[in-house]
């Protein structure tokens, strides 16, 4: 239950005793039907947005082609990353001893 052990749900137990008493049975039954009201919701919004569109790695169209996907893997965006090559700076010319 929500990841909770057996120690967990009896002090939640306990508290939720203390807290509302004689109206526990009352207050679980409110929370229930808050909680299957935002469930139902839930699943409205789901199943009015169609996310199998957005996450599929097809294309929706079916006039997709193996030519057109050839040359889309063509084009490649990927620009490789250059940085100037390291020079050390000139030393100063240092005068021999004679």
């Amino acid at each position: 239950m929500f990841g909770f052990g057996m120690q967990e749900v009896v002090v939640i137990g306990i508290v939720a005793i203390l807290l509302f008493g004689k109206r526990l049975p009352e207050v679980a039954r409110t929370w229930g039907k808050y909680y299957s009201e935002f469930r139902r919701s839930l699943a409205d919004i789901q199943s009015q947005m169609d996310m199998s569109d957005i996450y599929s790695s097809r294309p929706a169209s079916s006039s997709y082609t193996k030519s057109s996907r050839a040359a889309s893997d063509d084009y490649d965006d990927y620009d490789e990353a250059t940085a100037p090559k390291f020079e050390p700076p000139p030393s100063e010319p240092r005068e021999e001893p004679a």
